[in-house]
C-alpha cells in the first residue's frame, strides 16, 4: 500500500462535487469520497485554515494508485496548541490501512508546525474501526461527548515531539 497527502484545494474540492473538470489525472472510487455537504464543509474550512498552519492546507486527499481515496484535515486552526483532526476513507477502499497511514502523516506533519502541541480527535462510540486508528498512532481516550448526529463520542488526545502519546496532558 503505497498512500500519499497531495493538499486540498478549492479546485479539487470542486472536481470532487462535480462542479468543475479534473486538473490532474486523479480518480474517484465508485460511489465517491464523502456525501456533498461534507465536501462542502471541508472546501469552505480551506479558508479558516489558510495562513494558520506551516504545511499545506491544512486539508488533504489520501491517494493510493492515482485514486483519491479519502480525506484528512485539521478541523480548524490551532487553540492553545490543539488542532482537531479529521479523516474519512471511501467506502470502498476502507480496511486497507489507509486511515491508519494518513494519520501517521497528519501526526509528522503537526510535528513540524511549533504553533502544534497536541492532536485531537473524536469518534462515534460505535466506530471501532476509527478507534483502532488512533490506538494505532498513539492516541489515548480522555473522556466523552456527545454529536447531535453521531450520539456518545470518545474523546481522543494525542502530545507531539519526544514520545508522542507517553507525556499526554489529561483532558478533563
Amino acid at each position: 500500500m503505497s498512500l500519499i497527502l497531495l493538499p486540498a484545494s478549492e479546485v479539487r474540492f470542486a472536481w470532487m462535487l462535480g462542479e468543475a473538470p479534473a486538473l490532474d489525472s486523479l480518480s474517484l472510487p465508485p460511489g465517491g469520497i464523502e456525501e456533498a455537504w461534507v465536501l462542502r464543509w471541508l472546501r469552505d474550512n480551506l479558508a479558516l485554515l489558510r495562513g494558520t498552519v506551516r504545511e499545506g492546507t491544512g486539508s488533504w486527499l489520501m491517494a493510493a494508485g492515482g485514486e483519491v481515496v479519502g480525506l484528512c484535515s485539521y478541523k480548524g486552526p490551532p487553540e492553545d496548541g490543539v488542532v482537531e483532526i479529521g479523516y474519512a476513507v471511501a467506502p470502498q477502499r476502507r480496511r486497507r490501512g489507509y486511515a491508519t497511514a494518513a494519520v501517521t502523516a497528519l501526526i509528522g506533519l503537526a510535528e513540524q508546525d511549533a504553533h502544534i502541541s497536541d492532536l485531537s480527535a473524536e469518534t462515534a462510540l460505535a466506530n471501532l474501526a476509527s478507534q483502532r486508528v488512533l490506538e494505532a498512532n498513539g492516541f489515548a481516550a480522555t473522556g466523552r461527548g456527545f454529536d447531535r448526529d453521531e450520539g456518545e463520542m470518545i474523546l481522543w488526545r494525542r502530545a507531539l515531539g519526544p514520545g508522542g502519546g507517553g507525556d499526554l496532558r489529561r483532558v478533563q
